[in-house]
This record gives structure tokens, sequence and C-alpha cells, in this order.
């Protein structure tokens, strides 16, 4: 992420012609393929990729954030998990976190993985939004029902959840809107807790 351009290309070697094509070709698999597992496949590769600054203008030509948003509501977990995976691979980058912040529907999907019964899902989108936060996004993001999560996350015997709950809430939120989510969060524990005793 924070090395020169030269230094990227160096550091690629003579494959650096070879790789734009070895990604369309990824691609192309991914939309072609009737095999769900080969598709799941091939999302880590391109996840994997998405890792590596050099990449990111060659997944931008080819939608690949797109591609991962689109399959943030896939029905089978490890589609999900592997473009969740992606899109925080690569969204560090200024252009590329554009493109998710102005793609019609991208933080609902997003804060929809929130509620995934798979714990990378849930991990790797909470670090999204962190990553994710801006001048501009920040009050979308900080929606009343994603503080609410979040309170509930840095409350979870799951170190990762309540960790990077607790930076999301001390670093982006403040004071008064943590405490007003705490009393809505314990208020609705509350009221479940009431509910849940069996009439005599």
């Amino acid at each position: 992420m924070f090395s020169t351009k030269e230094r990227l290309k160096k550091r690629t070697g003579k494959n650096l012609v070879d790789r734009p094509a070895y990604l369309r070709l990824l691609v192309d698999e991914y939309k072609t393929s009737k095999s769900l597992e080969a598709k799941q496949q091939v999302l880590a590769n391109l996840a994997n990729f998405a890792y590596d600054p050099i990449n990111y203008g060659w997944l931008r030509k080819l939608n690949v954030i797109r591609l991962f948003l689109e399959e943030l509501s896939a029905s089978d977990d490890k589609t999900v998990e592997f473009s969740i995976g992606g899109l925080c691979n690569l969204c560090l980058d200024f252009e590329n976190k554009d493109i998710i912040l102005e793609t019609h529907g991208s933080l609902s999907a997003i804060k929809g993985c929130l509620t995934s019964d798979n714990p990378e899902i849930v991990t790797s989108s909470i670090t999204l939004l962190i990553y994710l936060i801006t001048p501009k996004s920040k009050a979308a993001i900080k929606s009343e029902d994603t503080l609410e999560l979040m309170v509930a996350f840095s409350r979870n015997p799951n170190k990762r959840f309540s960790n990077l709950a607790h930076v999301f809430l001390a670093d982006y939120c403040d004071p008064s809107e943590v405490s007003a989510a705490q009393l809505r969060v314990d208020e609705f524990t509350r009221q479940n807790e009431i509910s849940s005793i069996p009439l005599p």
C-alpha cells in the first residue's frame, strides 16, 4: 500500500504483462462457470489479488469491485466471505473506496453482512465499515441500527468482534451517540428477557 509505483513494478517482475490477462481470465471464468465450487475458488483468488496495490487499476477496469459488491447478497457463506474479504483488501485505496461508496446499495449490503452467522464475514464487515468512514460517508455508516449492533458486538465474548466494535465506537462516534445506542440495546435486551418469561 505504501510502496512507490516504481518499486511495485520492480517487485512484480517479468509477469507484469501477464497479470492483466490472467485477471481477465479469472473474471471470465467466474461469469461463465456453472460450478459453485469453481466460482468460490475464483473469488478467493480475486480477493488475494485485491491485496496487492499493483493490481488495483486492473481490478477496477474489470469491475471486480462491483462484482464483490454484487456477491454480498449471495446465498452461500463462502461467496460472501471471499467477496467481503476482497473489498477489505482493496478499500484503503481512495479510488477504490469512492467506487464502493458511490455504488448504489453498497452500504446496505455491507451492513447486511453484520448479522451473518459466519464470524469471518462479520469481522470483515466491521473492518470494512471502519475503513469506509469518511467525513462524507460517516453519517450514513453510523445509522442507529449500526450503532446498536456495534454496542452489542462490543459486549460479545468474541474478542475480534469486541475489539473492532470498540475501535468503531471510540474513534468514530460521539460519546452521546454511544450512550444513546447503549440505552436502546439495554432496553431491547430487558424487553426480550421479560417477554421470554413464561406466563403462569
